[in-house]
């Protein structure tokens, strides 16, 4: 999806059954990507990656959490690199530098959640 459009959640999802390695099929050399949930208070957007594609450091102001659904990625937090394959799960924190890469074929569910904010007592 290209930079500086808004996703728009995926309404034909809404009340049905369905197997979510399927939602998304791989395309060669590029990382494909689908909204699944988009509100304001964060979205959950499912991603393929072809072998040695990925993305490259950035930090988010969201929560985020990865979920492996099949093959394998490295992502760096804030200089540590993490492996985490099918069926495993990362977090990564607000605001630290992180960047991912497909060691192969890999899809991802990625969770992100708007930190709650504190507000000064009355």
């Amino acid at each position: 999806m290209p930079r500086g459009k808004k996703q728009q959640q995926d309404d034909d999802l809404i009340g049905r059954v369905l197997a979510l390695k399927e939602l998304l099929t791989y395309q060669a050399h590029t990382v494909v990507s689908r909204a699944l949930v988009q509100k304001e208070k964060g979205s959950v957007t499912m991603f393929a990656f072809d072998k040695g594609t990925g993305l490259s450091e950035h930090t988010s102001p969201l929560d985020a959490m990865v979920q492996v659904l099949e093959g394998e990625a490295e992502i760096i937090i804030a200089g540590k690199a993490h492996r985490v394959k099918e069926g495993e799960m990362l977090i990564m924190p607000t605001e630290k530098p992180h960047s991912l890469k497909a060691v192969e074929k890999f899809k991802m569910l990625l969770t992100m959640i708007r930190p709650e904010t504190t507000q000064a007592p009355e």
